[in-house]
């Protein structure tokens, strides 16, 4: 089957792998999103994920009680990597061969990053899940999407979330919110909405990168959205 996007990078919450359990990582909700990945890439998908840690630890909260925001940041980052074990763990599981990057020096656990390496990985048809955010302070895990999804030259962020799109308030607040189908960069921007960062939404303006935003937590969704389909929010 020839899907719209042959090589993709979905940005994937921490919050994502969580469940009603009282647990950072939920076992089952990983292995749910594992095989939302297993259908892609059986179909031919390049797939690079990045993943975040806020399920584990949320830097920015930390920081704004007092500590050091360098340090923060960092635990943040060991965050991610905690969170790409789980997961190259539930898709090895499925016969998918992976490879753990890490922006930071992990050589026991995940291979530095290396973009020629990435992209030949790849090319193997290898899932790579880039943990450790950029290894620097002060930049978030949208940003590192960006980046990365720039660098290896994906036609698409997608940006797997809790909700089926972008809103114009708080669905779960207000259930007269309407949902956004196709939104600009500058709407965005303007708009102060917290799809991702100002500095990951420049990246991609920049460099013509569109975004998709949908609910990973509905069974199928990715495959929808790489065979064309209208689902979520698209801003490009």
């Amino acid at each position: 089957m020839k899907l719209k996007y042959p090589r993709i990078l979905v940005k994937l919450s921490g919050e994502a792998l969580l469940s009603e359990a009282p647990h950072a990582i939920d076992p089952d909700t990983v292995a749910s999103i594992a095989d939302e990945f297993q259908q892609i890439h059986e179909n031919g998908v390049e797939i690079a994920l990045v993943i975040g840690g806020g399920n584990i630890f949320r830097g920015w909260d930390f920081y704004a009680r007092g500590m050091d925001r360098v340090a923060a940041d960092q635990m943040g980052m060991l965050a991610t990597i905690i969170n790409g074990i789980a997961l190259q763990e539930a898709l090895e599981k499925m016969n998918i061969v992976t490879r753990l990057m890490t922006a930071i020096s992990m050589q026991e656990l995940a291979e530095p990053y290396i973009r020629r390496r990435a992209i030949r990985h790849l090319e193997k048809r290898r899932i790579i899940i880039c943990a450790g955010g950029t290894g620097s302070p002060y930049f978030t895990t949208d940003t590192a999407a960006a980046l990365r999804a720039i660098e290896i030259k994906a036609k698409v962020i997608i940006k797997a979330t809790k909700v089926d799109g972008v809103y114009d308030m708080d669905p779960v607040l207000n259930p007269e919110a309407n949902k956004y189908d196709h939104m600009t960069y500058m709407d965005v921007l303007k708009q102060g909405l917290k799809i991702m960062d100002m500095t990951a939404i420049s990246l991609c303006k920049e460099n013509n990168l569109p975004i998709i935003v949908f609910n990973i937590k509905q069974k199928g969704n990715l495959l929808k959205i790489l065979r064309g389909e209208n689902i979520g929010t698209i801003v490009s």
